[in-house]
């Protein structure tokens, strides 16, 4: 049983039975607070999609639901549905656009590292890798030297996302960008 504090996004828990995704997590430090932090958890019930928040202390104790992680890669995308294919038994699994819009910023047809959480044979959840490479498609034009001075520019990716990227570099490069934090890590190697 992990704390709290262990709790990643995406987690699944069980409470009084019922099993819930965890979809985002805030930690919050309370001034003149002895105790440590609060996580305040926005969970999904995998059955029945009723959202619920709870707040918890770093300390108290919570259930992991049993859930299977299986790696995936993108398949195609049908209206609202996104279709994801079993890389090993090739079976496919769908995931509504507005349970994994936060997620669909980061992926493309060829994203390597996905993996869709199961949930009593249902799929609740895109895991995504620590850090994805995209192109990026929209940013004012590099400005030679400017890796010497640590200014940044907006720079809109090819799923919809924009980040912070320093100012040499340029629309065509693909960047690497941490998936939790949103932010520009490095140029991609090229292939």
């Amino acid at each position: 049983m992990p704390k709290a504090s262990e709790i990643k996004k995406n987690a699944a828990i069980e409470i009084n039975g019922e099993a819930y995704i965890v979809r985002d997590i805030e930690r919050s430090v309370p001034q003149g607070r002895a105790g440590g932090s609060l996580y305040r958890m926005r969970m999904y019930n995998v059955a029945t999609n009723g959202k619920i928040d709870e707040t918890y202390k770093d300390s108290d104790m919570l259930t992991l639901a049993d859930l299977i992680r299986r790696a995936v890669t993108f398949s195609y995308s049908d209206g609202d549905e996104y279709v994801f294919m079993d890389s090993e038994d090739y079976s496919s699994y769908s995931l509504n656009k507005d349970s994994i819009a936060d997620e669909l910023l980061f992926i493309t047809e060829n994203t390597p590292g996905l993996h869709v959480i199961l949930v009593n044979d249902a799929p609740v959840a895109l895991d995504l890798p620590a850090a994805v490479e995209l192109e990026i498609v929209e940013t004012d034009p590099s400005i030679k030297g400017g890796s010497a001075t640590a200014r940044t520019k907006p720079a809109l990716l090819s799923t919809g996302l924009t980040v912070q990227v320093p100012e040499h570099i340029s629309t065509g490069d693909r960047i690497k960008v941490n998936v939790e934090e949103r932010k520009f890590t490095g140029r991609a190697e090229s292939k």
